[in-house]
């Protein structure tokens, strides 16, 4: 079977599956609704959205105590590897700020109530909206005579900066980059060049949310999300934009750079790593592709864990594995980084309040993301890395998995809590 070409469309469609299934966000917290911002000099920075849109941002100025303290979030939305589809991305919000709603929610770590978001709530906050397909990494464009694609997601990220530096991120006393999902890759792709724009007395730290993706072997003994990946970086020009000591470290694969278990070990700023060990989006799309079950006899697992059959089960357990060990490294020598890998079945879990923080957000160890986030970043904990028990341990996920059946999704059991990723705040994002 072909290869998939169009990770970010079908991560619309399980994140729309999930959404049907999800509670209301906290009672009280319709999340805060955040005007667009158009980068107007992004035109002379030759910065462009794929369909030649101009890139956008949305802010919410802090206030008292935070008002120099940043806080920007990547958005995520998959990615495209081919001129094919990255055409098609072109006519959507993923490629185009003329597609894109122009207010965004903001809630989780983007909330602005101190209850729900203690240590971030009066910080200045801005949502990077994701219209480049590689991450905010590319810079090239292609043309057919009648059209033009440009790939500029390096120089829509440098826009964005410079916009942002007069409007008081000059003057930055602390600063956190996060993102999630594709957004999350970002974070490590740009942790280092955005501690760079900043004053060297500022407090620069990287939170990447969901974005730990691994350079898997799918259950078909491919290695899908590597040719993946290697087809994107070659089509939108991303090699020059990796960093030059890991590109040199794996030549003569220097599109590996791409994959964050890679490039880590070469990032110089504090980093926290948020991920789940069974990470939803990876379990359909990296260990289970399509393209690896073509008969379709993962379809049942895929939708609810506890239809699973042994060998399913097992190689979900592989997957926890190799991304523990993808991370063992970090774990054992980082004096500095921080992490919170949960057992859930989830993907993105910064952004939402349910699961950032809320009387039933995951914990490990009886830690909240959010304390756990907090603590590392002010320094309140000697090593903050917490590791979860292997699936099924942990009760306080927000899995799709309902308790009471097997064969359903059951969305009115008891039991039955959502996906990290399913709220009306990302339906919204996703089908605008």
């Amino acid at each position: 079977m072909k290869l998939m070409r169009l990770l970010d469309l079908m991560a619309a469609m399980v994140l729309l599956v999930y959404v049907g299934l999800s509670p209301p966000l906290v009672a009280g917290d319709p999340g805060r609704r955040v005007s667009m911002t158009l980068v107007r000099g992004a035109a002379a920075l030759g910065a462009f959205c794929l369909d030649g849109s101009l890139p956008a941002y949305h802010l919410d100025r802090g206030f008292g105590a935070g008002s120099d303290n940043w806080l920007l979030q990547f958005e995520g939305g998959g990615w495209c590897n081919d001129i094919a589809s990255c055409k098609d991305r072109s006519k959507t919000h993923r490629g185009s700020t003329r597609y894109m709603t122009k207010t965004a929610v903001f809630t989780g770590i983007l909330s602005n109530n101190a209850s729900l978001n203690p240590d971030f709530y009066n910080w200045n906050k801005v949502r990077l909206r994701y219209c480049d397909g590689a991450s905010f990494a590319g810079d090239r464009q292609v043309g057919n005579g009648t059209s033009m694609l440009y790939f500029r997601g390096q120089r829509i990220w440098n826009a964005i900066i410079l916009d942002l530096l007069p409007k008081g991120l000059a003057n930055a006393e602390k600063a956190l980059l996060t993102g999630c999902s594709a957004g999350g890759l970002s974070t490590f792709l740009h942790c280092d060049n955005f501690t760079s724009y900043l004053p060297k007395t500022a407090d620069v730290k990287c939170m990447s949310d969901a974005g730990f993706f691994l350079d898997a072997i799918d259950v078909a003994s491919n290695r899908t999300m590597r040719s993946f990946y290697k087809q994107l970086v070659s089509l939108q020009g991303v090699q020059k934009n990796l960093d030059p000591n890991c590109t040199h470290a794996f030549y003569p694969e220097p599109s590996l750079c791409f994959f964050p278990q890679y490039a880590l070990r070469f990032i110089k700023t504090p980093m926290f790593i948020l991920n789940s060990a069974y990470d939803v989006f990876q379990f359909h799309h990296g260990l289970v592709p399509p393209s690896a079950d073509p008969t379709g006899r993962w379809n049942r697992c895929k939708v609810n864990v506890t239809a699973c059959n042994p060998h399913q089960l097992d190689a979900l357990q592989g997957f926890r594995t190799d991304m523990l060990g993808a991370l063992m490294n970090f774990f054992r020598n980082s004096t500095r980084g921080g992490m919170f890998i949960n057992s859930c079945f989830d993907h993105c879990q910064s952004a939402l309040q349910e699961t950032w923080l809320s009387p039933t957000s995951p914990r490990v160890h009886n830690m909240t993301i959010a304390k756990t986030v907090g603590d590392w970043y002010f320094g309140r904990g000697e090593d903050v890395k917490e590791i979860d028990c292997p699936y099924p341990c942990d009760k306080t996920c927000h899995n799709l998995i309902p308790a009471s059946t097997t064969d359903s999704l059951a969305p009115n059991a008891p039991d039955h809590k959502s996906l990290g990723t399913g709220s009306q705040v990302f339906q919204n994002d996703l089908i605008s």
